[in-house]
């Protein structure tokens, strides 16, 4: 095949889904866009046959063993597909994925950043793991790695002038005689006529921020022990610390107004993978 040739994908007779016997040469080394109406036939062009004998291709030259690990590709229904090099596939779905996933996790070269600073930078501060914010001794404890931190809209999560029984706790699930509003009323720590500006500093940090304790209580005339939590603690740990996204979508909007989001102050919003 002469040298002009060799700088052409060649495609004889595809005929992935609705491809007729198609035939075409396409140029290397420069960008080309398959433009057309839905259905035409764009994607069975440059995914289903290009890309998937390139990747088919690629897999070959894996051990027998090491292929049984990757994805299996059928060779495209075309007559031949000629001068098809490596190629690097993009495709058309969603990027998956939390908080946590950047550009640098998509590709894979924050593993190779974090190397490259832990073997040459100065002075010398650990292993490649310190460089991780996916990583417990690399993050950020305010944060936990995310870069910017989540916290409560205390304005509109609680209202001061309000008791209890008032409906003064304005996060979802605390709605005046619901669930997690009756625990923590018949925890019996706190006053439900009292409103909540005329509690002691005590008792108000109790329950906005006390840490999860059991207290026995009386349901449908049964002695059961009850986990009670500061509202506060409880929502942060539900919502905040173990990832809003996470959730389904309708939690999601439940709580977003409830949530207020800036940079982190301790790692000052940048991260170094």
């Amino acid at each position: 095949m002469s040298e002009s040739n060799q700088e052409y994908i060649g495609i004889s007779g595809a005929r992935e889904n609705n491809l007729k016997n198609v035939s075409l040469r396409i140029p290397k080394r420069k960008i080309t866009i398959f433009t057309g109406v839905s259905g035409s036939g764009k994607s069975s062009i440059v995914f289903d046959t290009i890309a998937a004998e390139s990747t088919r291709l690629l897999n070959e030259n894996f051990s027998m063993f090491v292929r049984t690990f990757l994805p299996r590709y059928p060779q495209p229904d075309a007559d031949a597909i000629e001068n098809l090099s490596m190629a690097v596939i993009v495709d058309q779905k969603r990027l998956g994925g939390g908080s946590h996933s950047t550009m640098g996790t998509v590709t894979d070269i924050s593993p190779i950043l974090r190397l490259l600073f832990s073997r040459v930078g100065q002075p010398f501060i650990g292993q490649a793991n310190m460089f991780s914010f996916n990583d417990p001794q690399g993050m950020c404890p305010e944060c936990h790695g995310i870069g910017r931190r989540l916290s409560v809209d205390m304005n509109k999560a609680v209202d001061m002038s309000k008791s209890l029984n008032e409906g003064a706790i304005m996060l979802p699930d605390y709605s005046v005689n619901g669930w997690d509003w009756n625990i923590i009323v018949q925890s019996g720590s706190f006053d439900p006529d009292k409103k909540l500006c005329e509690y002691s500093e005590e008792d108000l940090e109790q329950l906005l921020y006390g840490k999860a304790r059991k207290v026995k209580m009386d349901f449908a005339g049964k002695a059961t022990n009850i986990t009670v939590e500061g509202v506060i603690e409880k929502f942060t740990n539900k919502y905040i610390k173990q990832d809003v996204k996470t959730k389904s979508e309708r939690t999601q909007r439940a709580v977003a107004p409830y949530i207020s989001e800036g940079p982190c102050a301790s790692c000052r919003g940048t991260r170094l993978s």
